[in-house]
């Protein structure tokens, strides 16, 4: 039933983005070019309501709640109804912001009342994690704020990368697909599915989205896809180590490292966080002379490599993963010096072997 599941969100998605392309220009949903901006012609910019309307549809095709017993205890409500409401939240305030482009405060209430049903109303939290070494590290009263903001972070991160064709739908996929595999791994049927209809509903949306563009996500897709990674990714690793807590923070290795670096970047220039700029990755790709269809391929290539990573650290030893751990962080810095991604100046570690090699 899964598979004809995700082919039937596959079709849907192809023949509902067609139909949201019209929507979007009828209701003036459309991204006008500007300096920060690669396109050069008016585009829709409401796709993501077809990615979230085919993902509905596979979701009440399957019902994978009915079969199984929800990880998660719910405190007042099960946890697929808060996930659904929750997304439907962060849709509609992604359809108000594509339609007339919204506050960023009024954006953050609705990701924050998202967030909060599936928090607070389906009881997904982050309590406590297991120390690697023995122990335990409990947060108390910041359980529900932290897995909030985990949330609200994740969600930014995806949006943040949407800046060429197809790049955060193909991010977004690859990651679902790993966190796909992973839960069927751990056996979790649950988030296996919703990651695996959400693929597939995204993989729909890519025939239209993909260089030349026929059609722009807009923040409706975005806030979408990050809200529901990152609802399922704590869902997926409810054993919570700090092994699984690491897991998904890897998988979601591109956006998250995007974000941190363009923080670091503006906190150096001495500028405001929040600062909007043409430095994030897909920029330096462009600016070292990759063409718009090679960047979003090398950024393709370099989230499949994090979800291998991933993958391998879940099944890694305690100190198989650290020693892991420890050549990405060296290969994330040697890759965000060369690029430039912290600034152009910023080469601590170039320079760091620049000086033993003397």
């Amino acid at each position: 039933m899964l598979y004809l599941t995700l082919v039937l969100a596959f079709i849907a998605s192809i023949v509902l983005t067609p139909i949201v392309k019209r929507l979007a220009f009828k209701i003036g949903a459309v991204d006008r070019p500007n300096y920060r901006k690669v396109h050069a012609r008016i585009m829709p910019r409401l796709g993501g309501l077809a990615i979230f309307g085919s993902f509905v549809i596979g979701y009440f095709i399957l019902r994978p709640e009915e079969s199984i017993s929800n990880a998660v205890e719910p405190a007042f409500i099960p946890i697929s109804t808060a996930v659904l409401l929750g997304a439907l939240i962060i849709t509609v305030t992604g359809v108000l912001d594509d339609m007339y482009e919204i506050s960023a405060k009024a954006k953050l209430l609705g990701q924050l009342l998202g967030a909060a049903i599936v928090v607070i109303g389906g009881g997904l939290e982050i309590s406590f994690i297991n120390l690697p070494f023995g122990g335990e590290l409990d947060f108390g009263y910041f359980s529900i704020p932290l897995t909030i903001i985990w949330i609200i972070g994740i969600t930014n991160a995806i949006n943040l990368i949407d800046g060429l064709d197809g790049l955060a739908a193909g991010v977004s996929t690859i990651a679902l697909i790993t966190l796909s595999i992973m839960a069927f791994i751990m056996g979790d049927p649950f988030v296996m599915s919703l990651a695996a209809i959400l693929a597939a509903s995204s993989i729909g949306f890519l025939f239209y989205n993909f260089h030349p563009a026929k059609i722009f996500m807009g923040d409706t897709g975005a806030l979408f896809l990050g809200f529901m990674i990152s609802v399922l990714a704590l869902m997926g690793f409810k054993n919570i180590t700090v092994v699984a807590l690491i897991i998904p923070i890897i998988m979601l290795g591109v956006p998250i490292s995007d974000t941190f670096f363009a923080i670091v970047r503006r906190v150096r220039e001495k500028q405001s966080i929040s600062a909007a700029d043409k430095s994030h990755l897909h920029h330096c790709l462009l600016n070292i002379g990759f063409s718009h269809r090679q960047t979003v391929l090398i950024i393709y290539g370099i989230a499949a490599l994090f979800g291998l990573a991933a993958l391998l650290f879940s099944q890694a030893t305690l100190w198989g993963g650290i020693l892991l751990i420890s050549v990405m962080l060296i290969a994330i810095e040697l890759f965000v010096e060369i690029v430039g991604l912290a600034g152009k100046n910023y080469r601590p570690l170039i320079n760091l072997v620049k000086l033993i090699g003397k």
